[in-house]
């Protein structure tokens, strides 16, 4: 990649790669969680994803390319970790797992977001610019749900704790 324009088209078939893999992981995870509220959170994720997936095709479709994904290592291996998790943990250990390991999901997206949507604005990609802002403020949102949840499982984990 020599140019702005081609890393932003690589990044973005990335991102859309990470995005369709996670909706392969999220029922997993979902089915693995005790928890009733990180369940329904995962749920709950999988189908925003699917939603972002469609802003990804319309992005591409802005820009004139064909949506197309991109071998992505680090959600390969974000994914394997909580498959890792969903093996060897149990009880209180597999949700507090699972919970950071799709909060880690999230600070990957927001990351990657983020330097899209201002590689699109830099680009005159207007649309793009748009669409991309929307999924970034959604994931920012996912991850700050995921971390009242992690508050709430803790606070909820040591006063079970204390009264024991």
């Amino acid at each position: 990649m020599k140019s702005l324009s081609e890393l932003f088209e690589h990044t973005l078939q990335d991102v859309y790669y990470a995005e369709n893999a996670i909706t392969k992981a999220l029922p997993k995870v979902a089915k693995a969680a005790k928890d009733a509220k990180l369940k329904k959170a995962a749920e709950d994720h999988l189908a925003e994803t699917k939603d972002q997936i469609k802003k990804l095709e319309m992005v591409f479709k802005s820009i004139g390319k064909k949506a197309s994904g991109e071998k992505c290592d680090a959600i390969e291996g974000l994914i394997k970790e909580a498959d890792g998790l969903m093996e060897e943990a149990s009880g209180t250990a597999l949700d507090a797992g699972l919970l950071a390991a799709c909060q880690a999901v999230e600070h990957y997206e927001i990351a990657r977001y983020g330097s899209l949507r201002e590689w699109a604005k830099d680009l005159g990609h207007d649309e793009a610019h748009k669409l991309l802002s929307e999924i970034l403020d959604q994931e920012k949102a996912t991850n700050n749900k995921l971390t009242n949840l992690a508050v709430t499982s803790i606070n909820r984990t040591s006063t079970t704790a204390k009264a024991a």
